[in-house]
């Protein structure tokens, strides 16, 4: 089954091509449109034994994107069908499924009015997945469309985990709780990693740490989420490349008054000018700051320490909450390829039973691998995440579900 995955930004769309089957999967193509609604949008595509196709064109909304990307899909050289009958299903990411969805689900009418609702929720994103999804209908009406939440894995949460000590009145009025994110990278490197273990995911306590630009923390028990560290937006939780994480919300309006910010200043602030890249004041990338830290600049250092030590409170706060804990995953692209990053994490957690491989540790990147001692404990590793394989799966089993439906009514 050739599947279509799509990420629609608010002037961007990442896309990806699977041909799926039960048993195995292939990357037929990928590429990325950029500075949609410009007069010099760029869109780059790239398949397998050839380089990178890329062009500048004037695309002015997500509409005509998605008939470049369809177009570039068929095309005689950089083409990987010979007609777009052979898509058989499309893969959405939506951001925010707020409290309606706890899984995939196949889209129709009241479920994109369930995602126009989680707008408010999701402000910058929602509303640019949806136009992709309906601009998906306008373009491929009769090929099914199947929407994969990043906040749907964290619908576990309980109760008392995921609602915060404002007065109830606000939770009941505009749900404002913790929602998460990330839930489809969790998913995938909590299960991938126990298979990689020989470890049972449904009797297994994991902490997973899905460490990029954005990053978040989640302790899973028995594959089930119960917490995780980013919360009505994802701009909670730890530091992170442009964003805050944790802030009293007393800096917030002190700021507000002292600075003289509004709202959107303040949200401008802590979403794209603190972080990595405040603290260290040139850089929100983890390979630039480590980098500078060996050449001895302090703001580096502490970037990166501050990073690594807000990890670590929540490695201690997850192992406390989940009674214990049989495994830490590290994932995203810090996670699997910053080996500075990953050692400052594990460098005293031996309270925990981690007995980490220091030098296994070095120079591994991109790769999945086990960076504890065979006699410790509590195993760490680092596995690569996909989450438009995740998309791509789930995609396929929901369209197949629809399917052996529709077939047991024919027969009926």
């Amino acid at each position: 089954m050739k599947i279509l995955v799509l990420n629609c930004g608010s002037s961007s769309l990442k896309y990806q091509v699977l041909e799926m089957s039960a048993t195995s999967n292939t990357l037929l193509a990928k590429g990325l449109v950029e500075r949609i609604g410009s007069p010099n949008a760029c869109h780059s595509h790239k398949i397998d034994r050839k380089d990178k196709y890329q062009v500048e064109k004037a695309i002015s909304n997500h509409t005509e994107a998605i008939r470049s990307v369809l177009e570039m899909l068929t095309d005689v050289e950089y083409g990987v069908m010979k007609d777009l009958s052979e898509i058989e299903a499309v893969g959405h990411r939506v951001a925010h499924g707020g409290e309606f969805f706890f899984k995939s689900v196949p889209i129709d009418d009241d479920v994109m009015d369930k995602i126009e609702k989680c707008c408010q929720l999701a402000p910058l994103h929602n509303p640019a997945n949806l136009t992709g999804i309906k601009a998906m209908a306008e373009l491929m009406p009769d090929v099914p469309q199947v929407a994969v939440f990043d906040t749907s894995f964290h619908q576990s949460m309980p109760d008392y985990a995921y609602i915060y000590a404002l007065d109830y009145s606000y939770y009941e009025k505009y749900k404002i709780r913790r929602y998460g994110f990330h839930g489809t990278s969790h998913k995938f490197v909590a299960e991938k990693a126990c298979k990689l273990a020989g470890m049972d995911l449904d009797k297994t306590k994991l902490i997973t740490c899905h460490l990029g630009n954005g990053s978040s923390v989640t302790a899973i028990d028995c594959g089930r989420s119960v917490d995780t560290s980013m919360g009505f937006t994802p701009v909670e939780g730890v530091t992170m490349g442009t964003r805050s994480g944790n802030l009293d919300i007393g800096v917030v309006t002190f700021l507000m008054e002292k600075e003289g910010l509004d709202a959107a200043g303040i949200n401008n602030l802590v979403n794209k000018q603190s972080g990595l890249q405040g603290l260290s004041g040139f850089s929100s990338d983890c390979r630039d700051l480590v980098d500078a830290e060996k050449s001895g600049y302090y703001r580096a250092e502490l970037a990166l320490k501050k990073l690594a030590y807000d990890i670590k409170k929540y490695i201690g706060a997850y192992a406390a909450v989940l009674n214990g804990v049989d495994m830490i995953v590290f994932t995203g692209g810090i996670g699997e390829n910053s080996d500075r990053v990953r050692e400052l994490i594990c460098t005293g957690l031996d309270y925990l039973g981690v007995s980490f491989d220091f030098k296994k540790n070095a120079g591994t990147r991109g790769v999945d691998v086990v960076l504890s001692k065979r006699n410790s404990k509590v195993k760490v590793m680092a596995v690569t995440t996909n989450e438009e394989l995740v998309i791509a799966t789930d995609t396929m089993d929901i369209v197949n579900e629809l399917r052996e439906k529709a077939a047991i009514e024919e027969n009926n």
